[in-house]
């Protein structure tokens, strides 16, 4: 009995002693663990504060390197000399302008402003000027003068052209039928667009009364608003502020496109194009790609912050204020339009204008290579 006592006493020692080294050993194997894990979770999070920090170390060297390349894609700094003419050519040009004038521009330009088409076609031709902003047919009659030295960039405006009067009567080119209507300067694009809607729409007995420049039209319309005048913009929102008997009758853009439907045809009446001389093209192809790259910028900025085009255009001396900038830069059909659909819309339109008399584009039709198509 007493053996057996011993025995059991024995045994229950023995499983005390086993549970109680069960006991050490897993509160040492935990805290290990636990440490171990703790050890593993400050290793990743360093591994990935160091990956982080390494990520954005990478960016901003890449950023950086972004940059570095922008600012040397353009390798060729040749002075652009840029003219156009006073009018919405030009409004849409103005913020390139205030550019570069504040050395913001990537390319390096010069601009010259004036108020007739031959000073700035002469001025190309003898090399004074690299670029200029024409109306369309010029640019033909010039690219046919100094056969192939010019070559067109891009369309600048769509029409800018519209028929004012305080003659209730006047609302469509039909009602121009045995009336006098005044316009500026014969042979140029105001006189064509007119004599190919007179044409168009069957009216043969409307008198054409030819003044010198827009000024003198919108003096007509001042002194007797029954009168009936063409006038392009910005002229036609000076002429209405001046006197509120006026009103714009007709459209002329909304005439054509009118006229293009009923016969069939799809041709846009283009007033102002771009050219370039073809040999400084040539020479200098990457000034003026970054040249058109930025034209059309400020062009877009012209459509979108009419305010702070308005204010830059009175600056330029091109309209008198710039209350009245702001009503007539939405109505002045300022664009940028080139390649393929540049030489689509212009071709057609110059097709129109011979169709008339070849004299209107200078004797013949331009080549293809009148019509720049960046590669």
């Amino acid at each position: 009995m007493k053996k057996k006592l011993l025995a059991m006493m024995c045994s229950l020692v023995m499983v005390c002693g086993l549970f109680g080294g069960c006991d050490g050993s897993t509160q040492t194997t935990t805290e290990e663990t636990v440490e171990t894990e703790a050890e593993m979770e400050t290793s990743e999070d360093e591994k990935t504060t160091d990956e982080t920090a390494q990520a954005e170390a990478d960016a901003e060297t890449e950023d950086t390197s972004v940059g570095e390349e922008e600012e040397a894609t353009l390798t060729d700094d040749t002075v652009i000399r840029i003219g156009s003419l006073s009018g919405p050519t030009t409004m849409g040009l103005v913020q390139l302008m205030e550019d570069s004038g504040n050395g913001e521009s990537v390319g390096n330009y010069e601009f010259t402003i004036a108020t007739a088409a031959d000073e700035i076609t002469t001025a190309l031709v003898k090399g004074e000027l690299d670029i200029i902003l024409i109306p369309a047919n010029a640019a033909s009659t010039l690219y046919n003068k100094t056969e192939g030295g010019v070559t067109v960039l891009d369309i600048n405006t769509l029409s800018v052209l519209y028929l004012v009067t305080g003659d209730e009567t006047v609302n469509s080119i039909e009602d121009l039928s045995g009336r006098t209507v005044y316009l500026p300067s014969k042979g140029t694009t105001p006189d064509y667009a007119l004599q190919y809607l007179l044409a168009g729409y069957g009216v043969t007995d409307c008198t054409l009364e030819y003044k010198s420049e827009s000024s003198e039209v919108a003096a007509i319309l001042a002194e007797d608003p029954t009168a009936i005048g063409l006038l392009p913009q910005p002229f036609v929102t000076v002429a209405c502020n001046q006197n509120e008997a006026l009103r714009v009758a007709v459209d002329i853009n909304e005439a054509w496109n009118t006229l293009q439907e009923q016969q069939g045809t799809d041709n846009a009446l283009v007033t102002g194009v771009t050219i370039v001389r073809t040999e400084f093209l040539e020479e200098h192809e990457e000034a003026v790609l970054n040249f058109m790259s930025e034209r059309k910028a400020s062009a877009e900025e012209a459509i979108t912050d009419v305010e702070h085009t308005a204010e830059l255009v009175a600056e330029a001396g091109i309209v008198g204020s710039a209350a009245i900038a702001e009503k007539a830069i939405p109505e002045c059909n300022i664009v940028y339009i080139d390649g393929e659909e540049m030489k689509e819309k212009l071709s057609g339109y110059l097709e129109v204008l011979y169709s008339q008399s070849p004299d209107m584009v200078g004797g013949a039709l331009p080549g293809e290579d009148f019509y720049y198509i960046a590669e």
